[in-house]
């Protein structure tokens, strides 16, 4: 077993291993780890990865290893996060694994303990370019790992519930006929009285529509969000889908997502996936238009028309803990998942702090 860092992976490998894993996501891939690193005053990303060293009997009866037919088992694709104020960085500072480590499908508790190991190593050393050790590092979960929890677990990763819906888009009619009757009734009377979709917007719409999803997160979500750059450079990504709900010409709502198409290699059983990265609109302005029901309808509904058999809503709360959100989510004939997060805490004072601060800054009106 070989532990490799970014320069050392085989990036034909890494596709491969990416679109043939039932762990396998957008955020995994070659192309996910281009984008953070695309943008290294909001990330620095990393990838550690595992192969296998095939090994045959030399005449003398050793082992000979060769590093020609290694395979790659595993890779892990994040990004510690970036902030320009020094005490701010100090305190907030933390490693995303979206999507969780892509594994291959037989791969064994210790190649993935091997993986985790690594990982740590790496991010708390500093090395691979990485410079910034986390406080955490969090896994965030979109397939399922129960087999490898164990694993996890002897790595220093405990497990914390969360949810998840999985949208079945394998057709339009399986989307319609899935769909809730009350989300059924805000689609319809949303564009009975004149909001329209718009799949490929301008820059400029996408900026109005920052603007929308900027004041909410200030208003209500009360976490970080990614600046407008972010959001302007996916909108350039081959892979980013921004679908906007717009009225009269002005932007009120949309959704935005990445696509993840499994053809690039050898035809493959998984399904094509299209993931919600983030929806807003401004609802409640008017008394029979829902921006942001039509807008995840309408990501729905292209993830159908584009051959992705899945949707993916990336994402809905604790199990124990009331999320309006979640109540959304529910409404659009998804089936709830658990796949839950691992945790790994590296330094758990300013950890504490850290998860104090949250709860402070969610509390102010």
């Amino acid at each position: 077993m070989r532990i490799l860092e970014y320069k050392d992976i085989d990036r034909a490998d890494w596709s491969r291993l990416v679109q043939s894993s039932a762990t396998g996501t957008w955020f995994q891939s070659p192309e996910a780890y281009d984008f953070f690193a695309s943008m290294p005053e909001l990330f620095k990303p990393f990838a550690i990865g595992i192969c296998n060293l095939k090994q045959s009997f030399r005449e003398d009866k050793k082992f000979e290893t060769i590093n020609a037919q290694s395979t790659l088992r595993a890779v892990c694709v994040g990004y510690v996060t970036v902030e320009k104020n020094a005490l701010k960085q100090m305190l907030t500072r933390r490693a995303i694994i979206i999507g969780g480590p892509c594994l291959a499908d037989d791969c064994t508790d210790e190649e993935v303990n091997a993986l985790l190991c690594a990982l740590k190593s790496t991010l708390l050393s500093g090395r691979d370019g990485v410079g910034f050790r986390p406080i955490y590092i969090e896994s965030r979960n979109f397939n399922d790992y129960s087999r490898w929890k164990e694993a996890f677990a002897k790595a220093g990763f405990e497990y914390m519930p969360h949810l998840n819906f999985h949208v079945d888009t394998s057709s339009v009619e399986v989307v319609e006929s899935n769909l809730g009757k009350s989300r059924k009734r805000d689609i319809r009377t949303s564009l009975r009285d004149g909001a329209t979709i718009i799949e490929q917007p301008t820059l400029e719409q996408v900026r109005e529509y920052y603007a929308i999803l900027e004041h909410l997160y200030k208003t209500r979500v009360k976490t970080p969000l990614f600046p407008l750059s972010f959001f302007e450079k996916l909108w350039q990504h081959k892979d980013g889908r921004f679908i906007l709900v717009a009225l009269n010409d002005e932007i009120i709502g949309g959704t935005v997502c990445v696509v993840f198409n499994r053809d690039k290699f050898e035809p493959t059983t998984r399904p094509s996936v299209v993931y919600e990265w983030f929806v807003c609109g401004r609802d409640g302005e008017w008394k029979s238009i829902f921006p942001s029901s039509l807008a995840t309808y309408a990501g729905i509904k292209y993830a159908a028309e584009h051959g992705c058999a899945r949707f993916d809503m990336m994402g809905a709360g604790k199990p124990d803990e009331a999320y309006g959100v979640r109540d959304f989510k529910a409404r659009f004939g998804g089936k709830e998942v658990e796949h839950g997060r691992f945790l790994c805490i590296t330094k758990p004072v300013l950890y504490q702090i850290g998860v104090l601060g949250v709860k402070i800054l969610k509390s102010i009106k």
